[in-house]
């Protein structure tokens, strides 16, 4: 699945999303695609539950420690950016190669 990563977004929502994009990439980069594009959507949303422990469906910023590299927005996830860009611009990838 790294293809999906390879061209990262020029804009996130806030400063912590492109760590987190990293991150997924490292756990995914070397699965297998998923069959479906269900299967993939939910992947991605366990692995951003996973990540930031809160689910996608939390729609107040997210604050991962490990993510706060500076910055006002430093360390902050932002699920609004995923749910609208993010992973809806991984399905439509997935939807190119398969």
């Amino acid at each position: 699945m790294a293809s999906l990563f390879v061209d990262e977004p020029r804009q996130w929502g806030l400063r912590g999303d492109l760590h987190l994009w990293r991150d997924m990439q490292l756990i995914l980069g070397s699965s297998a695609y998923p069959e479906t594009e269900a299967e993939l959507t939910a992947l991605l949303e366990q692995t951003y539950q996973q990540l930031t422990s809160a689910p996608l469906s939390h729609r107040d910023p997210v604050f991962v420690e490990r993510y706060n590299h500076g910055g006002m927005s430093g360390g902050s996830v932002s699920p609004e950016f995923w749910a609208e860009t993010g992973i809806p611009r991984l399905r439509a990838r997935y939807r190119d190669v398969a």
